[in-house]
């Protein structure tokens, strides 16, 4: 049984946030702690904990056409393996929000259950909305199943916790190592601040924070991302660094007409499937219009975004239910054509972009090696493509493969 002795209350103005990553501070963190929230991090990282809970803020650097500086004030952090401290966190927060990556996820669950049930105890029947900063399909099934499994089987989920699907649109770069040198509680950013999530997702009333834009159909806005933005950034990236393998940043290879061109076509061709999908919530000029803005944005150059940083990772990118193949499985099923997305896709088959240290992700290594020797072995056991049922699929690709492998020979 839970200690209930010298009960903590319930901190409406208090948010907890797990994970101070580059998306942690620059968003989420920026949004409350300027809407004049307490802001409370979790993290693995003792040296970032250890920062932020001595200075008490953090800069962010919004890098547009003017530069602005941001303190997020009222600031403090427990390190995640305090189990006993973040419990107590969570259970006596106004709001939480998760933003850890999909494989820590299921590491952090356990710990919020724990508070959940201290909270249960103390507060039956106070709804904690946990925001879920994700960018995951489906992202409140999977945290909902994995909760389960750590609460009591008579807790009231559905009741007291609040699950909040989001789209996340913010751009934020790697930061060059010279900077972090300087502070390494600084963060860059882009100027875009707008947080589209589930209105539908709350229990309790949504807060009166400026830049939560919430949804009815948080589903369209989350495929909305994935297949526009998350595409057409790709796109940009793989197939600028194919013609240009010497370029660093986004903004170079999108001022070569030819990369705009065709990223612009394959996120049209995406954003067609999706009007398909949604005809309820997006217009075709909404989504023209959406592809136009952030094309404007992917081009700011005072971001300085990588193409190693927008293209590394390329299993989970290339892979199944991921920005160019979920796309490509929603017009199979409506039998629209996708052709130029999975050319897009082809590019990154011959992605070798590197970090500031000249390295490639040691996963990508890994896969290109396996392409190179198995290409079909490669396309099923890293990308999990069905070598029966997507036997079409495999042979488009291996076509557009070997049309690409010519071309670069052909100009080698």
């Amino acid at each position: 049984m839970y200690n209930t002795k010298n009960k903590s209350d319930i901190d409406s103005g208090k948010i907890v946030i797990f994970g101070a990553g580059k998306i942690g501070r620059s968003f989420l963190g920026q949004l409350f702690g300027c809407a004049g929230y307490r802001v409370v991090f979790v993290d693995v990282d003792s040296v970032l904990v250890e920062r932020l809970n001595k200075r008490g803020s953090y800069p962010v650097i919004i890098k547009g056409e003017t530069e602005q500086e941001i303190i997020v004030p009222n600031v403090s952090a427990i390190l995640a393996f305090d189990k006993d401290k973040v419990s107590e966190a969570v259970a006596s927060t106004g709001i939480l929000s998760v933003n850890v990556g999909k494989n820590a996820l299921g590491k952090v669950i356990p710990i919020i259950a724990e508070g959940l049930k201290i909270r249960y105890v103390r507060h039956p029947n106070a709804p904690l909305d946990i925001i879920l900063a994700e960018n995951m399909r489906d992202a409140a099934q999977f945290v909902r199943e994995q909760l389960m499994l750590s609460l009591p089987e008579n807790y009231p989920i559905e009741k007291l916790v609040g699950l909040v699907e989001t789209s996340i649109g913010k751009m934020v770069p790697i930061m060059p190592l010279a900077e972090m040198e300087k502070d390494p509680l600084m963060v860059f950013a882009e100027p875009y601040n707008s947080l589209i999530l589930d209105q539908k997702g709350f229990r309790s009333s949504i807060p009166a924070v400026k830049g939560l834009s919430p949804k009815a159909n948080i589903k369209a806005w989350v495929d909305r991302k994935a297949f526009i933005h998350n595409l057409g950034h790709a796109t940009a990236a793989y197939y600028g660094n194919f013609l240009h393998p010497e370029m660093i940043y986004m903004y170079e290879v999108l001022d070569d007409p030819e990369v705009l061109s065709f990223t612009r076509e394959v996120m049209l061709q995406s954003a067609a499937v999706l009007l398909k999908y949604y005809p309820e919530d997006f217009t075709l000029n909404d989504l023209v219009v959406h592809t136009d803005d952030l094309i404007r944005r992917f081009r700011n150059k005072a971001l300085k975004d990588t193409i190693y940083r927008v293209g590394q990772d390329l299993t989970r990118k290339l892979g199944e239910g991921d920005r160019f193949m979920g796309v490509i499985r929603l017009a199979i099923g409506k039998k629209l054509p996708y052709d130029l997305i999975l050319r897009a896709l082809s590019y990154g088959f011959f992605f070798q972009a590197t970090n500031e240290e000249g390295q490639m992700t040691e996963s990508d290594r890994i896969f290109l090696k396996k392409l190179s020797v198995d290409f079909e072995d490669a396309l099923t056991s890293f990308l999990l493509l069905d070598p029966n049922s997507d036997a079409q699929l495999i042979f488009e690709l291996a076509e557009f493969r070997n049309q690409l492998k010519i071309i670069l020979k052909h100009h080698g």
